[in-house]
C-alpha cells in the first residue's frame, strides 16, 4: 500500500491503521526493521515550517546535516500542533517509517503526548527538547535535552547594553516559563553589567508564534524609546524585521537572522543542535542507550553566537569577547548572587552562585532587578 504524499502523515495513519495488522508492519519492530535496512530512522517533528529563522529551522539545520552520516536516515513532519495531532504523527514514524528514535521538539508535545506515546512503545526512545523530563517518574525510554543558551543571551545584552541610547530595552517572549525567564533575566543582567541603569521591559505574547501580537509588541516597545528588542519566540523574523524598519537594533535568537537586519542586527544566540543529536544517534549506533538528561553551552558546542553586526563598536565587540571566553572556560557564572527579584526580593543571597548544571535554575519563577514586567 503506498501512501499518497499530497496528504499528511497522520491522515495517513488514519487510512492505514485499519489495515495495518494485515500487513508486513505488525511483524516487525522498529528495532528489527532498522536492522533489515542496516539504517538508524530518526524522526523530527516541528511545531511551524522548518524555514521559520527561528527555533523550527535551528533543529531542522540539523536534522539535514544528520542526514550526511552514514547509516541514517532521517523522517520529519512539520507544522504539528501541541495536540493529538503530535501523537498521531509520533505513531505514524514508527508504524509507517520505523523510526526507533524520535524527537518531538517543540514544549508542549512532552505531557500528555509523547508521554503517552512513550508508554504505547517501549521498545523506541523519545527525547524531548526541554526541561520537564524527570528520571524515576516518566517512561524509561524517555529523555530530555537542552541548551544553556542563556549564556548566548547573557551575550546579547552585553552588546545591547553599549548599543543602547535609550537604556531601555526590550523582550517580546512567548510565555513565562523557566526557560524563558532565565533568557530574560540574563539578557537583562547582561545589559546591566554594562550599565545599571538599564531596563529591560517584557511583554508575553501567550503562544509560540502569535506574528500579530509580536508585531505589535516590537512596535509597542520602540514607541515607549526602548532602542534594543531580543526575543523568545519560535520565529524572531518579525520582532527583528519590525524592529530594523523603525531604526532599533536587534540581537537574535534561536538561528541567525542577520540577513532580515543588515542595518541593526548586533549579534544572536544561536542554536547548535548537531552537537546534540549527533550523540544520540551515535550511541543508537553503538547499541547504547541515548542520555536521558543531557545539557551544554557554548562550551559544550551546543549553542554559538552570531557574528557581529557592522552597528557594534570595538569596545562592544572586546567586552563580548572577553566574557564569552571565560565561558568557554567554564569560568563565568551568570547567576551570582547577590541578585534581587524585580518584586524587591533576594533570590540570590550575595556569596551564592549558581552553576549552569544547578536544578534549581530550570524551576526559575521570578524576574530579576531591571525587568518590567510580570509573570502573571
Amino acid at each position: 500500500m503506498t501512501v499518497n504524499q499530497g496528504i499528511s502523515r497522520r491522515t495517513a495513519l488514519g487510512v492505514l491503521a485499519g489495515a495495518a495488522a494485515g500487513t508486513a508492519l505488525s511483524g516487525f519492530s522498529p528495532f528489527s526493521r532498522a536492522l533489515a535496512a542496516k539504517k538508524l530512522m530518526v524522526g523530527f517533528i516541528y511545531v511551524g515550517p522548518r524555514d521559520d529563522f527561528g527555533y523550527n529551522q535551528a533543529h531542522a539545520e540539523a536534522a539535514a546535516a544528520l542526514r550526511s552520516l552514514s547509516g541514517i536516515k532521517v523522517v520529519e513532519e512539520e507544522k504539528v500542533a501541541e495536540t493529538l495531532d503530535v501523537q498521531k504523527t509520533m505513531e505514524s514514524m514508527i508504524n509507517l517509517d520505523g523510526a526507533e528514535l524520535v524527537f518531538p521538539t517543540s514544549f508542549g508535545y512532552f505531557d500528555p503526548h509523547m508521554l503517552k506515546v512513550a508508554q504505547k512503545y517501549p521498545d523506541v526512545e523519545f527525547r524531548h527538547c526541554g526541561g520537564m523530563f524527570k528520571a524515576g517518574t516518566h517512561p524509561a525510554n524517555t529523555g530530555s535535552y537542552f541548551g544553556y543558551i542563556d549564556e548566548g543571551q547573557y551575550l546579547n545584552g552585553v552588546a545591547a547594553g553599549h548599543a543602547t541610547r535609550s537604556k531601555k530595552l526590550g523582550f517580546v517572549a512567548a510565555k513565562p516559563i523557566p526557560q524563558v525567564l532565565r533568557n530574560i533575566n540574563a539578557f537583562t543582567l547582561g545589559a546591566r553589567s554594562v550599565d545599571p541603569s538599564i531596563t529591560t521591559q517584557v511583554i508575553f505574547t501567550g503562544d509560540w508564534s502569535m506574528p500579530v501580537k509580536e508585531a505589535e509588541a516590537t512596535n509597542g516597545l520602540v514607541n515607549a524609546g526602548v532602542d534594543v528588542v531580543t526575543c523568545h519566540v519560535d520565529s524572531p523574523k518579525v520582532v527583528v524585521e519590525t524592529a530594523e524598519r523603525r531604526g532599533a537594533y536587534t540581537c537574535g535568537y534561536h538561528a541567525n537572522q542577520a540577513p532580515l537586519a543588515p542595518k541593526g542586527y548586533l549579534t544572536g544566540a544561536e542554536w547548535n543542535w548537531i552537537t546534540v543529536y549527533k550523540d544520540f544517534v551515535t550511541k543508537a549506533q553503538a547499541g547504547e542507550k541515548p542520555g536521558q538528561f543531557v545539557r551544554g553551552g557554548l562550551k559544550e558546542g551546543f549553542i554559538k553566537t552570531s557574528a557581529y553586526g557592522p552597528a557594534v563598536s570595538p569596545e562592544s565587540r572586546a567586552a563580548g569577547e572577553a566574557i564569552k571566553a571565560k565561558m568557554m572556560a567554564g569560568d563565568f557564572p551568570i547567576f551570582a548572587g547577590p541578585i534581587r527579584s524585580n518584586a524587591g526580593a533576594e533570590v540570590i543571597p550575595a556569596g551564592k552562585t549558581y552553576g549552569q548544571t544547578d536544578l534549581w535554575l530550570e524551576g526559575m519563577d521570578w524576574l530579576a532587578e531591571g525587568v518590567v514586567g510580570s509573570t502573571s
